[in-house]
């Protein structure tokens, strides 16, 4: 199994992340269009390490209604604000999928990732909406992965099975249920779990990367990307490296 190992966004120079890591899941591309010289900028940087792969979170118009407090940080908003998120059968949701395709092919990056808000529950309707959803997109060649926060398993099996969709996960909380046609384990590391919250200050010991490691192993997969985004994601990343 390959494994490549970084974190949720920048966590040091680019020039430095560029050496020390395999990998990233850019985050600027989830709150509002990046400038098309920026991530030409990026990929550029990147070229220090010939086999770096970019990932990065599809924007928040697919999935994400106005209400949320995320779109604070969106300077730019097209269209109407009530069309947005919640994979919505709209002009505006299928123009937000097609805005991270278009700045996915800029970085060449190899996975997006969709996260749905702990608001959006699997309820008849929003599976409906989301089975909607990627009939009609394109994909590109990319492969996707999805974040269904307190979905039951069997759902999310079923629609990552029908679209070949990998099951992105926290592997300290749970194991995913598909990886998708070309056997990928992407997690997403936000740190421990205290009475239902997430503390991302938590600082993983050498034992828990340790069994975290194993657990991947355990896993059959061909690929497996591991992305830390927890406070210290830099210092558990750079150890967890060591450990792979």
């Amino acid at each position: 199994m390959k494994v490549l190992v970084g974190t949720c966004g920048f966590c040091e120079s680019m020039k430095k992340y560029f050496k020390d890591f395999d990998t990233i899941e850019i985050q600027q591309t989830f709150y509002d269009r990046v400038d098309e010289k920026r991530l030409e900028r990026w990929k550029e940087l990147s070229n220090v390490n010939e086999n770096f792969v970019f990932n990065l979170k599809a924007f928040q118009g697919i999935t994400h209604s106005f209400k949320s407090p995320t779109w604070k940080r969106c300077k730019e908003i097209k269209g109407k604000k009530e069309n947005y998120g919640e994979f919505k059968p709209t002009k505006e949701v299928l123009e937000s999928w097609n805005l991270t395709v278009e700045e996915a092919k800029i970085l060449n990056a190899r996975i997006i990732l969709i996260q749905a808000p702990a608001s959006f529950k699997d309820e008849k309707v929003n599976i409906e909406k989301v089975k909607k959803f990627f009939k009609k997109i394109e994909r590109d060649g990319f492969e996707i992965a999805v974040e269904f926060r307190g979905w039951n398993k069997e759902n999310i099996k079923k629609i990552c099975k029908e679209f070949n969709l990998i099951h992105c996960v926290d592997l300290f909380k749970e194991e995913p249920v598909c990886l998708g046609k070309s056997k990928i384990v992407y997690l997403r590391l936000h740190g421990s779990y205290e009475n239902g919250r997430i503390n991302y200050k938590h600082d993983y010991s050498k034992g828990e990367l340790k069994e975290l490691k194993r657990k991947i192993e355990e896993i059959k997969a061909k690929e497996a990307f591991i992305l830390f985004n927890n406070v210290f994601m830099l210092k558990n990343a750079l150890e967890f490296k060591k450990l792979v």
